[in-house]
C-alpha cells in the first residue's frame, strides 16, 4: 500500500511541498466560497511515486449555520484515501454511484464534471465523479454543509497555476480538525 504521508499544516510552503510532487490534479474551488480558508493538506505517495492522492482541506460557515469543513481529493483509483476520509468500506466508491443522474457538476476548463451522491450519513455529504483520468470527491462535514455544493460552480487545478504566474493571494486558516480526525489510525 502507497504510504499516507503525514497531514500538513495549511500553508504556502506545504501547498509548494504537495504540487512539487503530485501526479493527480489539487483541486481547490475558485473563486472559493464566501469567508472560506485552506486548512490543510493530506497526501499519499512516496519518493518513487510521487503523490497519487491529493486532499485539500477547506472550512468556513456553513450555509446553513455553523462551521462547515470540506475535503476536496483527487486519486488514482484503488488508493482509498478519500472513502477514509468519508468513512466508506473499501478504497473506492463501488460500482453502482453513477447509475443514477448525477446530483451536481462542476467545471474545469470548459469541461462539466458530472459528481454523484453517496451516503454519507449524518455526519458527512459526499459527492464523488472522474476529472482528468482520477477520482474526484467533494466530502463535507457536517452533512448539511453539503448544501454549499450549489454555490460552488468551477474548480481549478494549483499545478496548473503555478505555469501562469504567481499565485493568488490564497487564504490560510487554523489547521482543520475534521481533516486530521478523518485520518487518524482506527483504534
Amino acid at each position: 500500500m502507497t504510504p499516507l504521508r503525514a497531514v500538513r499544516d495549511p500553508s504556502p510552503t506545504s501547498l509548494e511541498v504537495v504540487l512539487d510532487e503530485a501526479k493527480v490534479p489539487v483541486w481547490l474551488p475558485w473563486p472559493l466560497p464566501d469567508n472560506w480558508v485552506i486548512t490543510g493538506f493530506a497526501d499519499v505517495g512516496e519518493e518513487r511515486t510521487g503523490t497519487l492522492a491529493a486532499a485539500v482541506a477547506l472550512s468556513g460557515p456553513a450555509p446553513l449555520g455553523g462551521l462547515g469543513e470540506l475535503v476536496i481529493v483527487s486519486e488514482e483509483p484503488g488508493i482509498g484515501l478519500a472513502a477514509r476520509i468519508a468513512r466508506l468500506d473499501g478504497p473506492d466508491s463501488g460500482n453502482s454511484f453513477d447509475r443514477d443522474p448525477p446530483a451536481a457538476k462542476v467545471r474545469n476548463d470548459g469541461h462539466e464534471i458530472a459528481l454523484w451522491s453517496l451516503d454519507g450519513g449524518p455526519e458527512r455529504a459526499i459527492y464523488v465523479g472522474e476529472a482528468m483520468a482520477q477520482w474526484l470527491w467533494f466530502i463535507f462535514s457536517p452533512a448539511d454543509s453539503g448544501v454549499l455544493m450549489c454555490e460552488i460552480d468551477a474548480i481549478h487545478d494549483l499545478r496548473d497555476a503555478r505555469d501562469v504566474g504567481p499565485f493568488p493571494t490564497l487564504p490560510f486558516g487554523a489547521p482543520s480538525p475534521f481533516l486530521t480526525e478523518s485520518l487518524k489510525p482506527a483504534g
